[in-house]
């Protein structure tokens, strides 16, 4: 039986996702806040910046990943206009839930998908432009992920991917104080669940750093990549265009 991580845990494959699965069930509800409280409102400018980077275009077709409570999915559907269509998805129900249930009290309808990102359920060359934002490290298989939003993207289609990453020397000793120390506590304080919190302090300690990833994004089939460091490497957004 193949084998992964969770956080710092070896486990099966099939557990691991059935385990973040758990994690996400769990959080979905705070899943906002606890992002505002844990990142002091940081993630929404890390977000818009990714919006403005991916230039979306009336009429395109967007495909967004792992896009939970559908922060980027509403930014992007804006932008498409009625002309274009932007598709919500996520592997885990309870986040798309709340995504989809936002988007419509805003009076935004749009397609969402419950699917799992390493056998994606859309045609080759169907998307203009795929994004995945905090996503991609809680993935099993992070290289079948990243070959199938490949096979979804028309040539010369980009695929933005926004997550946490490795930042510089000077920060790491505070960084991980508050990633175990605090993260978990605010956790057990906000969203009843401490034990999530610190496995997702772990998932980011085990994500591949900028350099690895943009490997990665390569080996994919992506022509070109450029890395984007933010918040002093903290968070990192890869864009790869496909050859």
């Amino acid at each position: 039986m193949a084998q992964t991580h969770f956080g710092y845990e070896t486990v099966e494959d099939a557990e691991k996702a059935q385990r973040v699965r758990g994690v996400f069930d769990s959080v979905a509800s705070r899943y906002d806040l606890m992002n505002d409280v844990l990142s002091m409102g940081m993630h929404r400018l890390w977000k818009s910046y990714a919006v403005a980077v991916a230039a979306v275009q009336p009429g395109m077709q967007v495909l967004d990943i792992a896009g939970g409570t559908g922060d980027l999915a509403r930014a992007f559907a804006r932008k498409a206009g009625p002309g274009g269509c932007v598709v919500l998805s996520d592997i885990n129900e309870s986040m798309l839930r709340v995504g989809r249930d936002r988007l419509l009290d805003e009076g935004l309808v749009i397609p969402t998908a419950a699917c799992d990102a390493e056998r994606l359920p859309f045609a080759d060359a169907t998307f203009d432009l795929v994004s995945v934002a905090f996503g991609l490290r809680n993935m099993t298989h992070k290289e079948s992920a990243l070959a199938e939003m490949n096979r979804v993207l028309r040539p010369g289609g980009r695929l933005l991917v926004l997550e946490f990453s490795k930042p510089v020397d000077a920060l790491r000793k505070p960084y991980d104080w508050y990633s175990f120390r605090l993260m978990p506590m605010l956790g057990r304080l906000i969203a009843k669940d401490g034990d999530s919190y610190r496995y997702l302090a772990e998932s980011i300690r085990m994500h591949p750093d900028q350099a690895t990833l943009k490997a990665m994004l390569k080996a994919a089939g992506f022509g070109h990549v450029d890395v984007h460091n933010l918040a002093a490497g903290i968070v990192a957004l890869h864009v790869g265009v496909k050859c």
